[in-house]
């Protein structure tokens, strides 16, 4: 898929936490508007952010040139007034995607983090493209709090390629996983949204992760399902005989089965206990 490149300068990089992160961060921070990865269940597409775009999601990106040093200024305005700085990256775009590997922005904003280092941080990606970056993750887990978040909704390809076929493989995700923790950074499986996966699912996180985090489509596009709805996802699940995996209660058979394999405290769910700060010893 051609992906329309525009270059721009944002007007701020971190905004307040509102809605499903108010839990405990204080910023999201989004390095490009847009993602190439296009999966068909992301909530963004029914954001204003696409909804009066023209062009359809996955299409177009937005590279935010100048986001290295608008957050230098941002956090020391922060500082300034003493106010903590927790940061959600990214909410609304994946920072790992494609286009990453040429433009830099995530890169440039870690190496800015290095200097002026936020409370806590923690990356959301399914992009294996974050372990180029272990060389300042592993300087930054000494300067903040950080946890590396990998969505991993399922560890059936074929599933993910009927709901993600855009993103990387399932395989080549946990590979980072493992890359990553080996290398003494907290990891967290973000099985966000939980789609159809095997019973030996559980499994494959073994000793790569820290925390397995759980969400759903009825319980975790920020509307209790109303956006996943308009998305179309009851009549994606049905075409492909899925349908029993669309469940208002997914969350609580799911983490039911995974604490059969893992302890209490390592498992998480939906909004409430998104936050991981202080709760992954190493």
């Amino acid at each position: 898929m051609e992906i329309v490149r525009s270059d721009i300068e944002a007007k701020k990089i971190l905004t307040e936490a509102q809605g499903y992160l108010n839990v405990g961060f204080t910023h999201s921070l989004n390095p490009y508007s847009g993602c190439a990865f296009a999966c068909k269940y992301c909530y963004v597409r029914e954001l204003p952010v696409q909804k009066f775009k023209e062009e359809p999601w996955g299409t177009w990106l937005n590279v935010k040139v100048n986001a290295a040093a608008n957050y230098r200024k941002e956090i020391m305005n922060l500082r300034r007034r003493n106010k903590p700085v927790r940061i959600f990256m990214s909410s609304a775009t994946d920072p790992y995607q494609p286009l990453e590997r040429e433009a830099g922005i995530t890169r440039s904003l870690l190496m800015e983090m290095l200097e002026h280092p936020p409370d806590s941080l923690q990356l959301q990606t399914r992009g294996t493209l974050v372990t180029r970056d272990l060389d300042l993750l592993l300087q930054l887990k000494e300067r903040c709090e950080l946890v590396v978040s990998m969505t991993v909704e399922t560890d059936r390809e074929d599933v993910k390629r009927i709901f993600a076929p855009l993103a990387p493989g399932i395989k080549l995700r946990l590979k980072a996983l493992r890359e990553l923790h080996d290398a003494g950074i907290k990891t967290q499986a973000a099985i966000s949204p939980v789609l159809p996966f095997t019973p030996d699912f559980p499994k494959l996180l073994e000793g790569i992760v820290d925390r397995i985090w759980i969400d759903t489509l009825s319980i975790g596009d920020g509307s209790l399902g109303k956006r996943s709805e308009r998305l179309g996802m009851r009549q994606l699940f049905a075409e492909h005989d899925l349908s029993g995996w669309y469940d208002d209660d997914l969350h609580i058979k799911v983490v039911k089965y995974f604490r059969k394999f893992y302890p209490v405290e390592m498992i998480r769910v939906s909004r409430k206990q998104a936050f991981p700060v202080t709760i992954l010893p190493r």
